[in-house]
């Protein structure tokens, strides 16, 4: 893979990361659909794209510091009160603990038959669309709950939203945007949702970095490793920038915030599918 192809994928997966567009799906369709000569079924395919999502990962946590200053200290401090009662920063660490699970267990069990769809271009496309249809979903969702008060979000739901990021496992599917419908499905309202969504993303990143970045010293060279790392600050200041926007947009236009990336990511998968079958 050359620099400039490392950077245009970081650039859009950064971008894509935070937006419910898939940036998974995106880097899996690319590669192939321009005709570049990068094997994606190299142990080191993956492991690149992981690198470039912990880029992602120090972004979150760079622009919700505060969020994570208070969860973490909320954390420890439940440890020793041996409770969260009066504890909210400790409660909403118990929440993204509860809500990473899921993903967590799946990632583990199922990791190289979730690995082979990086080599599966046609199969982001088509699942992409259907992301599409999902969002459309969710905006129909956040309608009906637009006039309805702040949710507290219960443990339950954080379980809902957590399960919901499974689908994200496959390539195709947005991570926050499958984990924000279903925190509106759980009945939160749609920055609630967006917020905890994002809280979600760092800690199984960084899951993935763990489980990840070991096959990408042992396979690859350092060449290939100072392209990874060249590739996750770019996906990082990328994904900083898409994080402020989608807030902004979370926060000013409750109309419509889901529907335009919904359709998309409809059009976009059936443009790829149809030039992937007849290439």
């Amino acid at each position: 893979m050359s620099i400039w192809e490392a950077f245009i994928l970081a650039l859009l997966q950064g971008a894509t990361e935070i937006l419910p567009v898939s940036s998974l799906g995106h880097g899996v369709i690319l590669p192939s659909l321009l005709g570049w000569h990068v094997n994606q079924e190299s142990p080191t395919f993956l492991p690149f794209f992981v690198v470039l999502h912990l880029g992602t990962a120090a972004a979150l946590f760079i622009f919700f510091w505060r969020e994570w200053f208070g969860i973490i200290r909320g954390f420890f401090r439940s440890l020793a009160e041996r409770g969260i009662k009066g504890n909210a920063e400790g409660r909403l660490a118990w929440l993204v603990i509860l809500g990473t699970i899921p993903a967590g267990l799946v990632g583990v069990a199922f990791e190289r038959a979730l690995a082979a769809n990086f080599a599966r271009p046609l199969l982001a496309a088509v699942v992409l669309i259907f992301n599409g249809i999902f969002l459309l979903a969710g905006e129909r969702l956040r309608r009906k709950r637009i006039k309805g008060g702040v949710s507290q979000l219960s443990f339950w739901q954080a379980i809902i939203v957590g399960t919901s990021q499974v689908l994200a496992l496959i390539p195709g599917i947005s991570r926050s945007g499958v984990t924000v419908v279903g925190g509106l499905a759980s009945g939160l309202r749609a920055e609630m949702a967006g917020r905890f969504a994002f809280l979600l993303a760092t800690p199984i990143i960084l899951a993935a970095g763990v489980l990840e970045i070991p096959k990408l010293i042992r396979y690859g060279t350092p060449h290939t490793l100072e392209i990874a790392v060249f590739g996750g600050v770019v996906a990082g200041l990328a994904a900083y920038a898409s994080t402020a926007i989608l807030m902004y947009l979370f926060r000013k236009r409750e109309i419509e915030t889901l529907g335009p990336f919904g359709y998309y990511c409809i059009a976009a998968g059936l443009i790829s599918a149809i030039l992937l079958v007849l290439r």
